[in-house]
């Protein structure tokens, strides 16, 4: 009796043991599915993180290359357009230069065509003109000696009048010697610079290749007539003609 209840009792006892084992085997596994589900679930956060840091990195990249495809872009436009303005503007300094070298080879054949029309073929030799010229010079110092003469004379007759001297009276028609003979040296004096000046336009023909053609008709004055007046600017016939020659 006592062996049975022994031996049930170990049996009761083992099958104690193996409910234990049981239940310790079970938690295990629940344990280990948990661990196992918890796993995943990270493992799927990790994998989701992931997955969202990788769109946000290809994101990125793709936002940095629009942006520097942009800024190229953008470059090569400002590039395009400075290359276009400084074509343009060398194109307007050319044609500008262009048009600058133009107008000045047109003036100066102007100029060139003007000197031919106003310097014709001269009438004389370089021996018979300057033989003229020296004439001309000799004729102008003299005529200069003369007008300077006369001025003096008629200043000296005024610092010599005394402050009684009789003065010009238009009623009676009298004047005092020294007044009148100060109005003859200053009408000298004139006409002596009047001759200066026909002797320096004769020089200047000379010069200009116009000396020997008369300067109102344009014809050929004799060269009897230079040689016994140097200073001639006229023929005869128009000489003559008095005052109807003048132009207005």
């Amino acid at each position: 009796m006592a062996t049975a209840k022994k031996a049930s009792a170990r049996k009761a006892a083992a099958k104690k043991a193996s409910a234990r084992k049981a239940t310790a085997k079970k938690a295990s596994a629940r344990k280990q599915a948990a661990t196992s589900s918890k796993a995943k679930t990270a493992a799927r956060k990790t994998g989701t993180a992931k997955k969202a840091a990788a769109k946000k990195t290809t994101a990125k990249k793709a936002t940095a290359k629009k942006a520097t495809a942009k800024k190229a872009a953008a470059k090569k436009t400002t590039a395009k357009k400075t290359a276009a303005k400084k074509t343009a503007a060398k194109k307007a300094a050319g044609k500008k230069t262009t048009a600058k070298k133009a107008s000045t080879a047109k003036k100066t054949a102007a100029k060139k065509a003007a000197s031919r029309r106003k310097a014709p073929r001269p009438r004389f030799g370089e021996a018979f003109l300057e033989k003229q010229r020296q004439a001309l010079l000799a004729e102008r110092r003299r005529y200069t000696e003369h007008a300077e003469r006369y001025e003096a004379e008629a200043e000296q007759l005024v610092s010599e009048r005394e402050p009684g001297d009789v003065q010009f009276d238009e009623e009676s028609g009298e004047g005092d010697s020294i007044a009148v003979e100060r109005d003859r040296a200053l009408q000298i004096s004139a006409r002596e610079r009047e001759e200066i000046a026909e002797i320096d336009a004769a020089l200047a023909r000379i010069d200009d290749g116009t000396y020997g053609i008369c300067v109102v008709s344009g014809k050929p004055i004799p060269k009897e007539r230079l040689e016994a007046i140097p200073h001639a600017s006229m023929r005869v016939e128009v000489k003559s003609s008095g005052p109807a020659w003048r132009r207005p």
